[in-house]
């Protein structure tokens, strides 16, 4: 390639990541983000359809009513943000539970949340279910998969030929970015740049995620016991933290505490 037009690209590539630059919720943090909105909801829509279609889902209406309740509760504080914190999302929310013992839950964007039955002994109550979804909405509003996509995107193909994805189709990219949306709600990445990027992320939920519940009627205090039954749950089976895309139980529950006065401002008792 000629070296002024190598030199263009460059210029428009990194032209196009100070464009697309936004900031996170609550925390305030910077992001860059390739992936607009509409391509987003897009791939979330396909990647929930693909869970409908190979998982099966719970018969159990009692279970299916409680995910339903705190599901919409979580959903209704999302959608009516506290001094402007966030941008209200306008979702098309809806909530499924797959039977399968599996502990593990998602919200993708445009607001689909799946559980797996298999998480709820850990959660136990409707205030520990209400910490996981707040803490799975909090990665969807603050659109975490598609900046984790973004920076895949930069980090596999350099900054120029970022600049060109750019120009890419919203259908050839979805079916590009489909696995990778898939992974930015739980399924792991590479350990280098993604990685140090993604545990900074689920910190992030984890304090959107206590704002979230106490707008909500759930005591944000409730995540502590959450997260130390999620410990008790996965003891002996969890990778070093450098290794891992979730931060160390011990740090999250620090973090938890220092973050609990923030959250309680919003805490109003139902």
């Amino acid at each position: 390639m000629h070296p002024i037009l190598r030199a263009l690209l460059i210029v428009c590539g990194l032209a196009s990541l100070l464009a697309a630059c936004e900031t996170a919720p609550v925390s305030g943090r910077s992001q860059m983000m390739l992936v607009n909105e509409n391509e987003e909801r897009e791939m979330g829509l396909k990647a929930y359809r693909e869970v409908l279609n190979k998982e099966p889902l719970s018969r159990d209406a009692q279970v299916n009513a409680m995910v339903e309740k705190v599901g919409r509760r979580i959903a209704n504080a999302a959608e009516h943000p506290p001094q402007e914190l966030w941008r209200a999302p306008r979702f098309r929310w809806e909530f499924k539970t797959v039977d399968k013992n599996e502990p593990n839950a998602f919200c993708l964007p445009g607001g689909k949340i799946v559980v797996y039955t298999g998480l709820l002994p850990i959660t136990k109550t409707e205030a520990g279910l209400a910490v996981v979804l707040a803490h799975e909405v909090a990665h969807a509003l603050a659109r975490h998969g598609a900046e984790r996509m973004s920076d895949q995107m930069v980090a596999s193909v350099g900054t120029a030929a970022a600049a060109v994805a750019l120009s890419a189709t919203v259908s050839g990219r979805s079916r590009t970015y489909l696995p990778a949306m898939m992974a930015a709600v739980g399924a792991g990445a590479t350990v280098g740049y993604i990685l140090p990027m993604s545990r900074a992320q689920e910190s992030e939920a984890d304090r959107i995620g206590l704002v979230l519940m106490a707008m909500a009627g759930y005591d944000p205090r409730e995540a502590i016991g959450l997260w130390e039954r999620m410990r008790a749950a996965s003891s002996g089976k969890r990778q070093a933290e450098w290794l891992s895309t979730h931060p160390a139980d011990t740090t999250r529950i620090a973090d938890i505490r220092r973050w609990l006065p923030e959250a309680m401002q919003y805490y109003k008792p139902r």
